[in-house]
């Protein structure tokens, strides 16, 4: 399998890993980037230097590319991209897009950029800039959200923009790869499902956790303050809902509601806190059955492509 993507990327298979923060590291992304995909670190709020230390180390632990997503809200942000400036990475994909102007800077130090998008304004003005490739983003996906579905989302950008388009949020299986493709992308992006790699390195309770949802077991929180967050049910998101009616009260301000996930990612992913911890994760959770090498998922999800899109001139059966 191979395409625009595969040929921009040099990966063999058009699978790229999600950038979770708290999740993936260099021992995950290096996994998924050996088994053919891309692999992405995951640099959240990271330190610069421990940042660092991560691309240091996934180079040692894989000779093919690898990508590293930061998200422009957080707070190191600016420090990161030195870092990125100075290693190089092969790739970068930019979460929570708020300026194109890190395109050209990353650019010239031959990066390849992938800006992930909710809107397709921000996928032509990230186009405009010097994107390589556009990570369609759908309401589906875990962690910060935008509005709009990755079936809506997905052809809307792949008509708008001329450079790769990458699907992502609710993908997990290879199903959902052909759907994709049927769409316009030419790649799909994964996250949920690689929480539950052997190689993640979360906390065994959260994989368990993820093996266990059904497909009621996301909700949506923040939405009220403009700050969507899709995450596991549990008492943390049954504490936000409270606080979302105080706020839509007058009772409490937006800061209030915010300030109830500080380091309650990390609770989760790193120490297990399953019940309080915020648990993102995508509407795809409900497709993930076992606890799988990265290999063996992404083996499964193109074995599955495959077929899905053999059988697919016996199911479409058009009237004449």
């Amino acid at each position: 399998m191979t395409n625009r993507v595969c040929d921009l990327l040099d990966i063999e298979h058009p699978i790229l890993q999600g950038g979770m923060s708290w999740v993936s590291d260099a021992f995950l992304a290096a996994a998924v980037s050996n088994a053919g995909g891309l692999g992405t670190i995951g640099a959240g709020a990271m330190p610069a230097e421990l940042l660092r230390e991560e691309i240091r180390k996934a180079r040692e632990l894989t000779t093919r590319p690898f990508a590293v997503n930061l998200i422009m809200i957080n707070p190191e942000f600016e420090k990161q991209v030195q870092v990125l400036l100075e290693e190089k990475p092969p790739v970068v994909t930019l979460g929570a897009v708020q300026s194109t102007a890190v395109i050209r800077l990353l650019k010239e130090q031959g990066i390849k950029v992938l800006p992930v998008v909710a809107a397709v304004a921000i996928a032509r003005r990230a186009e405009e800039h010097g994107a390589d490739a556009i990570i369609a983003e759908g309401s589906e996906a875990g962690g910060h959200i935008g509005e709009t579905t990755t079936m809506v989302l997905t052809p809307l950008v792949s008509r708008a923009v001329e450079v790769p388009v990458i699907a992502a949020g609710g993908i997990a299986n290879g199903a959902a790869l052909v759907a994709a493709f049927v769409l316009g992308a030419e790649g799909v992006q994964m996250g949920t499902r690689f929480v539950c790699a052997e190689e993640c390195t979360v906390h065994e309770a959260v994989k368990e956790k993820f093996r266990k949802s059904g497909d009621r077991a996301t909700v949506v929180t923040a939405r009220s303050i403009g700050y969507p967050v899709r995450t596991i049910r549990n008492k943390l998101a049954g504490e936000y809902a409270e606080w979302e009616k105080k706020y839509l009260a007058g009772e409490c301000t937006a800061m209030e509601v915010e300030n109830l996930g500080l380091g309650k990612l990390r609770e989760a992913m790193r120490e297990g806190n399953v019940k309080s911890g915020s648990l993102m994760a995508g509407q795809s959770v409900a497709l993930v059955e076992r606890v799988q090498p990265a290999a063996a998922i992404i083996g499964e999800v193109i074995a599955e492509a495959e077929q899905v899109a053999a059988s697919l001139p016996s199911r479409l059966v058009l009237s004449r």
